[in-house]
Formats: structure tokens, sequence, C-alpha cells
């Protein structure tokens, strides 16, 4: 029972994660202390919290590309507003607003338009960033209030923890516990499985399909409020490339690309494993058009292996004893 538990992804993701600690500390002591804490962090926090909606897009069959150009759109239309004299909280209100009509528009065009979630997000990819550009154009709006900024890149008092980790651990929580403990989560794996099943047994699925795609529409723009307070400055590119790291993140987390299996807390692992394997690379001088290449080398890697570990886990649980064989196995006696 334990080799069995032990090859799933998330057992093997969390021996990957340790292994990478132990290398990352012997080729550099200063990654596991506190000092380094905020840096290991910070870097990889956007596309971690954006990671976590995106999973359960993905478990419902579907994905989402746009997501780095509302992180652009959202800081552009922030830095706008806030430049315009409108007050800071409700030009964060004006963002989310934005990021959840933007999620809303994938969803409707996929669910009602019927179109692949692929194509339509690569569309809206482009659109949102464009938008980006025609609000802000190519200036940069800075000299925010100093209590922005400092959540932006601030640590909670009295610990090494910078402020935005907390936002994705209640994040992950929440999401976590709607996946995993509530009907909802069970209509979600269901979808992903089969849609066609799902809406025979009465799941309206069009509605939580795009519920998810404007979860997802939110939370990348509240990534692109907490990117803008990280560089205390709002500009139209901002979150340029993400998205592959995003997916990468979700990937890697054992989420099955064509929906219908996966977990948070297999994202969260996955969070953590790219978290310090970027940072252990920076501590030890690799340049970063190498750590590119990992991050896609890790993709390849996270859409594989957990098919290799579903594979080793149907091994393991055939060879225990007492199972009885599967139907043909047996000779017929002819």
């Amino acid at each position: 029972m334990r080799l069995q538990r032990f090859a799933r992804w998330e057992g093997l993701l969390t021996a990957i994660l340790v292994a990478v600690v132990i290398l990352g500390a012997i080729a550099s002591p200063f990654l596991i202390t506190p000092g380094n804490f905020s840096n290991l962090t910070v870097a990889v926090i956007e596309v971690s919290i954006m990671a976590l909606p995106m999973a359960l897009v993905v478990i419902a069959g579907e994905i989402d590309l746009s997501v780095e150009s509302m992180v652009g759109l959202s800081s552009a239309i922030l830095g706008y507003l806030y430049a315009a004299g409108v007050p800071l909280w409700i030009a964060i209100l004006v963002v989310l607003g934005v990021g959840a009509l933007g999620g809303l528009l994938n969803g409707l065009l996929v669910t009602r338009g019927g179109l692949p979630s692929l194509v339509v997000t690569l569309g809206t990819l482009a659109l949102y960033r464009g938008l980006a550009l025609v609000v802000l154009g190519p200036r940069a709006i800075s000299e925010f209030p100093p209590a922005f900024t400092t959540f932006g890149f601030g640590t909670i008092p009295g610990t090494p923890i910078p402020w935005p980790v907390l936002v994705f651990a209640i994040l992950a929580v929440i999401l976590g516990l709607l996946l995993h403990r509530t009907w909802v989560g069970r209509e979600i794996y269901a979808i992903g499985k089969s849609p066609r099943a799902a809406a025979f047994s009465g799941i309206q699925v069009a509605r939580v399909k795009t519920s998810l795609f404007v979860l997802s529409g939110t939370v990348a723009a509240l990534c692109g409020v907490i990117l803008t307070a990280r560089f205390a400055s709002a500009r139209a590119d901002a979150g340029t490339g993400m998205t592959l790291t995003v997916i990468t993140i979700v990937l890697l987390g054992g989420v099955n690309i064509f929906g219908g299996s996966g977990s948070i807390v297999g994202v969260v692992l996955a969070a953590a494993t790219l978290a310090v394997l970027e940072n252990a690379l920076r501590l030890t001088g690799i340049p970063s058009d190498y750590q590119g290449i990992v991050v896609g080398l890790l993709l390849i890697v996270s859409v594989g292996a957990p098919n290799v570990a579903h594979q080793v886990s149907q091994a393991v649980d055939r060879a225990r004893p007492g199972r009885p064989p599967p139907i043909g196995s047996v000779a017929s006696g002819e």
C-alpha cells in the first residue's frame, strides 16, 4: 500500500522537491536561509496564484491562455485610473471587475459559442494585450502609495513571508476545499471526464465552465495588481510570458491536460518545486536564458511523467497478493 501511495504523482513530486532542496542547498548554502525565503517565493508568486484557478479550468477539460494578457490589462487600467485621480481601492475593484468580465467573455465564447477554449483564449491573449496598450501605451505609471507597494514586496511583520504568499495560501485552501470536499468539485471532475455524461446527469456544464473562466480572469487581474505593487509600476506589458510558466506548474502538479483528474496539493507542490529550482539556479549563477530551458523541459516532463506514475500505480495494484486476475486472463480450458 505504501508503494502504491508513493507511486502517485504527488508522492513522486514531494520526493523531487526534497531532492531539489538538498541539491540546491549543497550548491548554495544561502538557499535555505530565512533571508532568502522572500527571494525564493516572490519571483514566482503571481504565476503560482494564477495556476490555482487554472488547475480547475484544465480539470474541467478547458484551458485559459489569456491570463498573462489580463495581468497586463489590469496593470494598465490600474495605472491609468490612479493617474487620473481615482482612489486606489476603487481602481482595484474596477480592475477585478474587468478581470471577471474578461473571463466571462472567454467562458461565453467557449460554452455558448461552441468554440475551442484553446482558440478563444489565444485570441483574447492578443485582444487583452492590445487593449492594455491602448489604455496606457508605452508609458509606465509609478509613485503609488507606500502601503500599496509594501504589499507587493514587503513581508508579514515578524516573519520572512511576503504578503502575496499569504494570498496564495488562502486561495489554495479555498480552492482545495472547493475541489476536493464539495459537490462543485465533483461536478468539475465529472465534466472533465465526460461533458456529455455530466450533462445527462443534470450538471449545468456551461454554467460551471463559465464560472471557472470568470474565476481565472478575476485571479489574473488580482495578480496584475500584485505585480504592479511589487514593481511599484504599472505597465501594459506586465505579465508577458507568464502563461507558459502557469501551464507548466499546473501540468507538473499532475493535472491531466485532457481533464478529469488533478489536485490542488499537486499544484502547490509543483509551484514550490519550480520556486526552489529557479532560485537555486539564480544563486549558482546560471544565466536566465538557461532558466527558460529548464521551464520548457519541465513542461515536457510534466505531460509525460504523471502518465508513467499512473501506469506504475496500476502495475503495483495488479501485483498485490489476492487480487483477482483481470477478466479474460484465466484459461478457458479449451
